[in-house]
């Protein structure tokens, strides 16, 4: 478990659109830009090895995106380098955020001062369950959506997967646009999170594309 009194207020961020971290999942991660190389070097130096992700937001009359309000930061659990220089690192979610303001400085990637209040269910110990989940209507539904979409599953890890890591994985892994992927972070419980990707699903097979939750 994670205490609020650990997570430092400011934190660096990475805006990668649809890019979506959960808490105590992991999310693999290809760092080769610059920026972002000097960003893990600095988040590596840190007790808490901690990155904010957050989802781009347009911006009227702006050609530089602004950001969503509410990000999930991830703890540096593993890294390795390669030969030329990149890393390939996972991030463990530890808790969403919502941001405060950027911060302008001299580094080459974006800060933000963040707010952890609201989150506390996220920094448990324990996964989130989902009291009214009906798996096997909600497994007959993802069946038909992957049949549809030609996509293959580990059926027997799906069944056997608790409520919080199968809806958060799928959340995370489903290709959906920048806005539902926003949706999915900032659905208040693991319930509502289930309702939205049952939605995003169930457009998607009615022919839908693009972003639902806009």
């Amino acid at each position: 478990m994670t205490r609020l009194t650990d997570l430092p207020g400011m934190i660096p961020v990475f805006p990668l659109p649809g890019a979506l971290l959960l808490p105590r999942a992991r999310l693999p991660l290809h760092i080769f830009e610059p920026r972002y190389l000097a960003m893990l070097d600095d988040a590596l130096k840190t007790p808490e090895r901690l990155i904010g992700m957050v989802q781009p937001a347009p911006v009227p009359g702006r050609m530089e995106k602004g950001l969503h309000r509410i990000g999930c930061a991830g703890r540096v659990t593993q890294f390795s380098e390669t030969e030329d220089g990149r890393y390939m690192i996972t991030l463990t979610g530890i808790s969403r955020f919502r941001v405060s303001q950027e911060v302008e400085g001299f580094t080459p990637y974006r800060r933000c001062e963040v707010s952890w209040q609201g989150f506390d269910r996220d920094r448990s110990a324990g996964p989130e369950a989902d009291e009214c989940f009906d798996r096997d209507r909600f497994l007959r539904l993802l069946d038909r959506y992957f049949t549809a979409r030609d996509l293959q599953a580990d059926w027997q890890t799906l069944k056997d997967a608790d409520d919080e890591l199968l809806v958060n994985s799928l959340s995370m892994l489903l290709d959906f646009g920048p806005e539902d992927k926003q949706a999915l972070l900032e659905a208040p419980s693991l319930g509502t999170r289930r309702e939205t990707l049952v939605t995003l699903i169930e457009y998607r097979m009615r022919g839908g594309e693009g972003d639902v939750m806009q």
